[in-house]
């Protein structure tokens, strides 16, 4: 427990006191954000933010995390570093897509093909070594067997294993993405996601099966403590950027930030073996991509639009509601999802005898 403390801390205090280090920097160079001409006439105004934010939730996130093992002595993990592996490389596809933008002075960075590629090779990474690195217990940081809360009876094989893992990254990765649009909004919910998994992770910990041990409701998972001790650093890390980052945003986490957070969730969710209740987690997440999704299906069938304008935030934003109003009601909108989320993981915990 004093790890994942300290890891929450460590990381709350480099994102919030490094934060404005990288702003003033990065105004230095000219990193500004570029504005879509599509997008609200209101976000104009925006234009010449400081993006790249992201960058300051990487390194904090990475920060906590060794730090709080150096202090406690706690060996690393596979599960961890793993976790970790996909944060920072898709940040880094992430960043090569901000650089472009500011580069060529273009709301578009890397092309759909060169992006897909990148998060398509991370995936890939994290499938292939996730199915080695058995323990003692004979687990491994990732299952062939798609779960719930825990794994289920339903196998996708050793070999489709890692297209199951870049599903998931790349789908989750890109429905944060498209959420970062408001000040703040990506950020806040963020830190509330991972802070669900803290808990989870922690529980498991607290419940976990072993050699000889297997008490009802326990669970079959490797290195949960580890899985919450990252979940902890990026909240810590999200909370401190979200200071600077929430309306008006004096930085934007920008697609550096945006596909680093979603390859955590993805990769935390996976080891966990909570997949699927990622989606009740992350029902904002869920949301806004559902949104795009009707809109373009929409569009193409009919040449009308359901929404306004998609994703939905944005809808919201052209009925005149402020951005604020938008962003705390979309806040209050995750809290309920993670609150349900973590509801029905302690009732299957409840019905498998736990307690």
């Amino acid at each position: 427990m004093r790890g994942v403390l300290i890891a929450a801390m460590v990381a709350l205090v480099v994102s919030l006191l490094g934060t404005p280090w990288v702003i003033r920097f990065f105004r230095r160079q000219g990193y500004g954000q570029e504005i879509r001409e599509d997008g609200p006439s209101s976000h104009l105004t925006k234009r010449g933010t400081p993006t790249m934010g992201g960058t300051v939730i990487i390194v904090a996130t990475l920060v906590g995390y060794f730090l709080a093992h150096l202090v406690t002595g706690i060996g690393f993990t596979a599960s961890g570093l793993l976790v970790l592996l996909v944060m920072t490389g898709l940040g880094i596809v992430g960043f090569l897509d901000d650089w472009i933008k500011i580069r060529k002075q273009r709301s578009l960075g890397l092309t759909a093909r060169m992006k897909f590629a990148g998060q398509a090779a991370v995936a890939l990474a994290f499938g292939l070594l996730a199915v080695r690195f058995k323990n003692d217990a004979g687990l491994l940081p990732g299952s062939t067997y798609i779960s719930i809360v825990r794994d289920t009876s339903l196998t996708v094989g050793i070999v489709a294993f890692p297209l199951l893992a870049w599903i998931i990254i790349a789908a989750t990765s890109n429905a944060v993405n498209l959420t970062d649009g408001l000040d703040g909004l990506a950020a806040g919910t963020s830190a509330m996601v991972f802070g669900a998994y803290v808990v989870i992770s922690f529980w498991q910990f607290g419940n976990l099966c072993e050699p000889g041990n297997s008490p009802a409701g326990c669970y079959a998972v490797r290195d949960p403590l580890d899985v919450a001790l990252v979940a902890a650093a990026a909240m810590g890390a999200c909370f401190g950027f979200l200071w600077w980052n929430a309306s008006p945003a004096k930085i934007f986490m920008g697609d550096t930030g945006s596909l680093a957070l979603g390859g955590a969730f993805a990769s935390i969710a996976i080891v966990s073996r909570t997949e699927l209740l990622l989606v009740v987690l992350g029902g904002l997440f869920v949301i806004e991509t559902l949104s795009v999704m009707i809109q373009v299906a929409f569009f193409k069938a009919t040449k009308k639009r359901v929404f306004n304008m998609a994703p939905i935030h944005h809808h919201f934003e052209l009925a005149e509601w402020p951005e604020t109003t938008v962003i705390i009601r979309f806040w209050i909108v995750s809290g309920l999802a993670v609150a349900f989320g973590l509801g029905l993981f302690y009732a299957e915990f409840l019905s498998h005898g736990g307690g």
